[in-house]
């Protein structure tokens, strides 16, 4: 059987972020997402990368090509396979011990219609105490904001889970929502039994990056990133 610790120190040895989530109460949840059944791999370790600031402070910018390029190279698609690099050592961890392991991708769409993936990395980040969901519908970390990218491995690994989901503390806050350029937010808080669409239209999103595609620009927003007060530097 592996220890916690062994984990923990696998994982923060490259990452900044690492817990354990029970995915008991939400595994109705998790198979209405896209099918996946978590009855034999009940337990989530969420593993999060932190984004660079000096990147994440070019999205105002990110009409420019030189800001969405980096943007979208250091700050998706390189962070991204690290996360799915150190997914895969975890799983291989698991398995050597003897236990199952499904590493999820830290990012691929699986059902256009709902726009969502496999598994929500968000959701099991959230269940493991590492932040709350903000009105953007993104995790938000108490130190870092929403300037961290997600990955999860599932396994039954007897672990006992690292904390319980944050309350969120977005209060009245409304940056996000008014920095959004296609109004994709409602400004709700997150209630676990609404359905995203109560809080967030994924197809307006979809339009947005849809249209600077076909403008042969670099399809890169991430302003409700930049501007949430949680984790952004001050001037």
């Amino acid at each position: 059987m592996i220890s916690e610790a062994r984990l923990r120190d696998i994982v923060i040895g490259e990452c900044d972020y690492y817990g354990i989530a029970d995915l008991g109460p939400v595994k109705e949840a998790v198979k209405a997402q896209a099918g996946l059944d978590v009855d034999r791999s009940p337990r989530a370790i969420s593993i999060g990368i932190a984004l660079m600031d000096d990147i994440v402070d070019m999205l105002p910018h990110n009409q420019e090509r030189w800001a969405a390029v980096t943007y979208r190279s250091h700050s998706y698609d390189v962070v991204n396979a690290r996360l799915d690099r150190m997914a895969s050592i975890v799983a291989s961890e698991l398995q050597r011990a003897g236990h199952r392991a499904l590493p999820l991708p830290a990012s691929l769409r699986v059902d256009d219609d709902k726009i969502c993936a496999l598994f929500s990395h968000k959701m099991a980040a959230h269940l493991a105490g590492l932040g709350w969901i903000g009105k953007s519908c993104l995790l938000i970390t108490p130190d870092r904001g929403p300037r961290v990218r997600w990955v999860s491995v599932l396994t039954d690994a007897p672990l006992e889970a690292s904390g319980s989901p944050m309350e969120q503390r977005c209060g009245d806050c409304m940056e996000c929502v008014r920095a959004c350029p296609v109004s994709a937010f409602t400004g709700r808080n997150f209630v676990e039994s609404e359905p995203r669409e109560a809080r967030y239209d994924a197809r307006r999103c979809e339009r947005h990056f849809d249209e600077m595609e076909e403008a042969g620009k670099t399809a890169v927003c991430g302003m409700c990133l930049y501007i949430c007060p949680r984790g952004r530097r001050k001037r």
